[in-house]
């Protein structure tokens, strides 16, 4: 990396002025940037892999990857949305090389979206968990575009366009993708334990 010299950065500078500035080879500029999105990168990167020396790596090597590209960033998509995009590719490439191990993605209480008994029991509770157990090897077993699909819109909540936008692909092709997701995790998980869980 140069580094190239400059007026020092602000906290205050706007996304704009850094990403030009890290463009121009600023090594500060461009920590400023990350340093805005790296939590949430994170976070990204833990959904998918569901171990956090794992997401660790892969934010390290989404920064590495962003840095070395930046000078190729035109401004037609967001930057959260550039740099989203290639956290999600580095998880799919960390979940490829683990494939033989499985590839769950972790699914956490919220996502399942059934809300709990006010006296949930015991069973209750291990009948929830092991649904989210299994909806986490369902989307492992996904292929790379529809577990993207499905962590995206279902589990980070994004909308259809900003998903769409970060996989790289037009709305009618993610809601395919998302369709197909969804069938392919309901046929695995069924509708029965869907039903128990929420009874």
């Amino acid at each position: 990396m140069s580094r190239a010299v400059g007026s020092p950065v602000s906290a205050k500078m706007l996304e704009p002025d850094l990403i030009g500035r890290a463009q121009a080879g600023e090594v500060g500029a461009f920590e400023a940037l990350a340093d805005v999105h790296a939590d949430r990168l994170y976070a990204v990167a833990l959904r998918f892999l569901g171990d956090r020396g794992e997401a660790e790596d892969v934010l390290q090597e989404t920064l590495l990857r962003a840095w070395r590209g930046i000078r190729r960033f035109e401004g037609r998509a967001m930057v959260f949305t550039w740099l989203y995009r290639i956290v999600v590719n580095e998880s799919n490439r960390a979940l490829e090389r683990r494939r033989g191990r499985g590839a769950n993605v972790p699914v956490d209480e919220k996502a399942l979206e059934v809300p709990a008994p006010a006296s949930e029991g015991p069973a209750s509770r291990a009948e929830r968990q092991e649904l989210r157990e299994e909806l986490e090897r369902a989307i492992g077993q996904l292929s790379a575009p529809c577990r993207t699909a499905l962590v995206l819109r279902d589990v980070e909540g994004l909308s259809t366009r900003e998903a769409a936008d970060i996989a790289g692909v037009g709305e009618a092709a993610f809601k395919s993708r998302l369709h197909q997701a969804r069938q392919s995790v309901r046929a695995l998980v069924g509708d029965a334990a869907l039903v128990a869980v929420s009874g």
